[in-house]
């Protein structure tokens, strides 16, 4: 892993597309075509902005599959991944291949059908975050790093549901959906490569322990640590509570 502290959030997100343009573009003049996985949430929002922006991207190559979505939540809600996903990036593009998680569906069946699309190729480049209390993807503590699924039905714990309403996607917690369908943790790390991006001071606690303490599942992302081409883009608030030490070590891939 190597880590990238910026400013602020809006020079991270600049770096971070462009970061990911240039893998989607390898991708594609190597392989004809780019598999990419897709992060939601607000911390995500810059840089799929900025990502959309890239020029010299040839969208129609590019096949998308997303890291997670609240079940039993429809489309029409303003929290919906799916709608998310429409919004900020398929209706932004000319992207035609993708490939959603129906959280209104039977989720078992949503599980069985995407998963086997998802293996059918390696995924060339996966965004992701960090969640408040170190979840990758909806893979809150402690996370499961041993099953070889590709996707899983996860119940979400209350920091992780208290993080939906403090972002301003539901009014109250009760409100929040109890499970989602989630990529597992070994599912991301088989992607070529990993495009890591967490803004905002409330992040901070979690990169703290992600990057500074033991891998765990307790800090589910810390396993980013293992994965020979991930890049995290800080900023100077997500960054602030990280040893010197630590900083040095990483910027460098230690």
């Amino acid at each position: 892993m190597i880590v990238r502290v910026f400013e602020d959030k809006l020079s991270l997100s600049a770096a971070a597309g462009e970061h990911a343009a240039r893998a989607i573009r390898r991708a594609i003049s190597e392989r004809g075509r780019a598999r990419i996985v897709v992060a939601t949430g607000a911390s995500q929002l810059d840089f799929l902005d900025a990502l959309t922006k890239a020029e010299n991207i040839d969208w129609p190559r590019i096949e998308v599959f997303h890291l997670d979505e609240y079940v039993g939540l429809p489309i029409t809600h303003p929290a919906s991944f799916r709608k998310y996903i429409l919004e900020r990036l398929i209706h932004k593009t000319a992207i035609t291949q993708y490939h959603l998680l129906d959280g209104s569906a039977e989720p078992r069946e949503v599980v069985r059908r995407v998963g086997e699309l998802l293996q059918l190729a390696p995924v060339d480049v996966a965004f992701a975050g960090v969640g408040e209390n170190g979840h990758l993807a909806f893979n809150d503590p402690p996370a499961d790093f041993q099953t070889d699924e590709p996707y899983l039905i996860v119940n979400l714990d209350e920091d992780c549901r208290r993080q939906q309403v403090g972002e301003g996607w539901f009014a109250d917690i009760s409100e929040v959906p109890l499970q989602a369908i989630s990529m597992s943790v070994r599912q991301i790390l088989k992607a070529n490569e990993i495009v890591c991006v967490v803004p905002d001071a409330r992040k901070a606690a979690a990169v703290k322990r992600c990057l500074d303490g033991e891998i765990s599942e307790m800090a589910p992302a810390s396993i980013l640590r293992r994965h020979p081409a991930t890049a995290l883009y800080l900023d100077r608030d997500s960054a602030s509570l990280l040893s010197p030490a630590t900083l040095v070590a990483l910027a460098t891939g230690g």
